[in-house]
């Protein structure tokens, strides 16, 4: 099984750009906090798609809290000067917006933004 929770603070705006299909895809650094109390961060590139990515983009910034729900990816590609390259990366599957927590639930649940950009809501919270 490969899944991934993270919790932390984008370090950059996300980056939104365009496939030559038309689809979406943002990427931004997660700042993620060491176990154990340290006062040392890791700086994990996060990757989503379409409609996750813009709502990334529309919605989060430098600074923002959030938590990833994802998958590790690590790919090869070539680099300009002709040499071969691997990054892993984590591929978003849904974000869930932290700083907006206290002003979600006063508008009745945690907001949360999954892969297909629907707004997700807790079941309890949800009146039917």
């Amino acid at each position: 099984m490969n899944k991934v929770i993270l919790v932390g603070r984008l370090a950059q705006d996300p980056e939104v750009r365009y496939t030559q299909s038309g689809k979406a895809v943002a990427s931004f650094n997660l700042a993620v906090n060491r176990f154990g109390g340290q006062n040392n961060a890791d700086f994990i590139p996060i990757v989503a798609w379409e409609k996750l990515a813009e709502s990334a983009g529309n919605n989060i910034g430098k600074g923002s809290k959030v938590l990833v729900d994802g998958r590790l990816q690590i790919r090869s590609y070539e680099a300009n000067d002709g040499s071969k390259r691997r990054v892993a990366e984590v591929v978003a599957q849904s974000i869930e917006y932290l700083d907006r927590k206290q002003q979600a639930s006063e508008n009745g649940g945690d907001l949360t933004v999954d892969s297909f950009g629907k707004d997700v809501f807790p079941d309890e919270e949800i009146p039917f």
